[in-house]
């Protein structure tokens, strides 16, 4: 038996439904209750619904009391990747293993190994943590795909570069598919918080090719770790605003207020002060806390959408990225953009471009990148702290207009998050069309007929 919906005033509305007196709470009540039963809901992003980091260990030998895995982090986001400082990656036994040696990556800490007599494991740690190794170790510490400082590219922006991998030797483990514990409380960084992994599952053991493709070899056991991202974990607040402006219009629509929050408005720097160009001020920090220049909206980034030109067949928009931190340098940095004419780009001038397709039937997505060598790394704040590039979109007449806010996105995305946009109230919308007096019209049509009788 459901509520009965009444015509008569709507006291309370939750989620679209009408509440009456006595049944505010409920609200609330159903909203919590939402969240817990659908935790991992938060981590879905519906411009990339497949988007994960599936991390795959490979047991390719057994050894006296375990086994050599090969472990592979393969990054399926499209527009999300992992930037300096890299990738950490943490797990926990399921029994009492140890890691004899690792290839291609190292432990942040050895742990308490005075048990062992002669050979010393390389980690005794219950919790071990694992990170990259820097580019340039001797090759004898190399494998395939490791040794990049745990910098590993979004699969739509860079998918060469979208995999790291590392070796490692585990003891005090067993010794066939049967007696074999998978680790468990697998944790990711990337480098900060934001990505859930699941329970490691077994799956159907990889197959390789040999060099000539004429021999097929399959790994002795396999399982799979899924990892998601959500933005609702990685932070409290946006890392980024996005403003407006239009050729058609002298108002230019800033970001909100506070975009960002306002807990860094005490230390930030004024980019006219001595302290922002003192020696030392683009150091990072371990912790990586930023340093932002001081602003109305305190984000490290603004994205600026500028509507410049319109041609008869053609419209013109112009994008800038700006970064008013201090001490951050982006690194292979994505914008997706999502607007409804993006079916329509003819031409992107400074920035690389892809069409994101997240559904077969609707195309309004696109990302944005660097050019390799030339505009990938976005400085820190300052005079370099800034990309721009030009997009030409064409026109379809029926539905271009310019009316309403239709001109600008309706998501912007930097690095994979989601930047806050101004109220849409606020855009710049086009000017009013110019008043008619109807007496002007009739006393000058009045006008025209005389002259011509006169003639």
């Amino acid at each position: 038996m459901g509520f009965h919906q009444s015509t008569e005033t709507c006291y309370y509305q939750c989620r679209g439904r009408c509440l009456f007196p006595g049944m505010k709470s409920i609200c609330g009540l159903v909203v919590v209750l939402f969240l817990v039963v659908l935790p991992g809901a938060v981590a879905y992003d519906p411009l990339d619904p497949t988007g994960n980091i599936t991390i795959k260990w490979d047991i390719v030998s057994w050894t006296a009391d375990g086994y050599v895995a090969a472990v592979t982090m393969s990054n399926f986001q499209m527009y999300r990747s992992i930037v300096s400082p890299g990738w950490t990656l943490g797990w926990q036994w399921a029994k009492k293993e140890v890691i004899w040696s690792m290839v291609g990556a190292q432990t942040t800490e050895q742990g308490d190994c005075s048990k062992f007599k002669g050979n010393v494991p390389h980690c005794c740690m219950r919790k071990p943590v694992v990170v990259d190794l820097l580019p340039g170790v001797p090759y004898n510490q190399q494998f395939s795909n490791c040794c990049k400082a745990g910098v590993v590219s979004a699969w739509g922006q860079d998918p060469t570069n979208s995999v790291s991998a590392f070796q490692v030797s585990v003891g005090l483990a067993g010794t066939s598919n049967k007696t074999v514990k998978l680790p468990m409380n697998f944790t990711l960084l990337g480098p900060g918080p934001g990505y859930t992994c699941g329970p490691a599952k077994v799956v159907p053991s990889t197959v390789y090719l040999t060099p000539d493709h004429r021999r097929k070899t399959q790994a002795l056991m396999t399982w799979n770790v899924t990892c998601t991202y959500s933005q609702f974990l990685a932070s409290r607040n946006p890392s980024c605003c996005v403003s407006f402006s239009s050729f058609y219009n002298e108002t230019i629509t800033p970001c909100p207020k506070c975009a960002c929050g306002c807990q860094n408005k005490n230390n930030c720097v004024m980019s006219d002060s001595k302290q922002a160009h003192r020696k030392g001020i683009n150091t990072p920090r371990k912790d990586n806390t930023p340093l932002l220049q001081c602003t109305h909206h305190m984000c490290p980034i603004r994205v600026h959408w500028h509507v410049k030109l319109n041609y008869k067949d053609y419209w013109r928009v112009k994008i800038a990225v700006t970064n008013f931190n201090y001490r951050m340098n982006y690194t292979q940095w994505t914008l997706v953009a999502q607007h409804p004419n993006l079916n329509s780009v003819t031409q992107v001038f400074s920035f690389d471009y892809k069409p994101l397709v997240p559904y077969e039937a609707i195309n309004d997505t696109g990302m944005f990148y660097g050019m390799k060598f030339y505009n990938d790394l976005l400085m820190e704040a300052g005079p370099q702290g800034n990309v721009q590039s030009e997009v030409l979109l064409g026109k379809n007449k029926d539905t271009f207009t310019f009316k309403q806010g239709w001109a600008f996105p309706r998501k912007v995305y930097f690095n994979g998050d989601e930047c806050m946009l101004p109220p849409p109230d606020t855009y710049p919308f086009l000017p009013n069309a110019a008043y008619v007096n109807p007496i002007a019209i009739s006393t000058m049509a009045v006008s025209v007929l005389m002259f011509m009788l006169i003639l």
